[in-house]
């Protein structure tokens, strides 16, 4: 499996977990001219952002740990896009970071949610 189809594989896994957890899934792979959200949820009446990353190995790290400041600022920007064009921006917010780690077969070892991650 190359690392799209991980990606893939990694988004659906999460939004699926999202929802068992009782997120409302607003949208997926949100694009706009400022780049692209993974996952765009309602967690009860808090607006979540959700950047989704996965591994095969957590020799380097762990998935989750990725996100660079860099990626957070463009997410902010994305958040901040979004918010304007659906006029949502009296909804409270917060941005989690998903992290999956895969095992050589491609099944999930562990999945991490860190919420409010920056």
């Amino acid at each position: 499996m190359d690392r799209i189809s991980l990606g893939k594989k990694a988004e659906e896994v999460a939004a699926r977990y999202l929802q068992s957890q009782g997120y409302r899934i607003m949208e997926r792979n949100f694009r706009c001219p400022l780049g692209e959200m993974d996952i765009i949820a309602e967690d009860n009446d808090v607006l979540v952002f959700i950047e989704v990353r996965s591994k095969r190995s957590s020799f380097l790290g762990l998935p989750q740990e990725t996100v660079t400041w860099t990626k957070q600022q463009r997410l902010r920007r994305l958040a901040s896009y979004y918010l304007k064009v659906k006029q949502a921006w009296h909804k409270k917010c917060r941005f989690d970071v998903l992290g999956i780690l895969f095992d050589q077969e491609n099944r999930v070892m562990s999945l991490d949610v860190i919420k409010d991650a920056f």
